[in-house]
């Protein structure tokens, strides 16, 4: 049986809510992101968590993985079209923080390059 939702939001935070899931799309939005480079943007994830978080939200349609037969191989993240869809509510996440990191002083790290 399918899950019933009483509020679209309900619906919405089952799919992208967690700690860890909406950062990860956030930076999907900007581009495709090998597993190494979304590391270093998110340095407080552990390897097991960034993993499994990768892997539940490919599993739920909004990431793709794509492996690359190079010398060494590497892996490479993307957002699909149902994750592309997010764009717009990650960025007014994204403008929000901005903006309340202004209002509160609340102090933000640039990730390494």
């Amino acid at each position: 049986m399918a899950t019933r939702y009483h509020c679209p939001v309900e619906l919405t935070m089952d799919v992208v809510g967690g700690k860890w899931r909406p950062v990860i799309l956030a930076h999907l939005k900007e581009g495709v992101h090998r597993y190494g480079e979304l590391r270093r943007r998110m340095p407080d994830v552990s390897e097991k968590m960034l993993v499994q978080r990768l892997r539940e939200l490919e599993t739920d349609g909004l990431v793709s993985r794509h492996e690359r037969e190079a010398n060494p191989p590497w892996v490479e993240y993307r957002l699909t079209d149902e994750g592309q869809s997010l764009a717009p509510v990650l960025q007014a996440m994204y403008d929000w923080g901005v903006a309340r990191a202004q209002r509160t002083g609340a102090r933000m790290v640039e990730p390494p390059a």
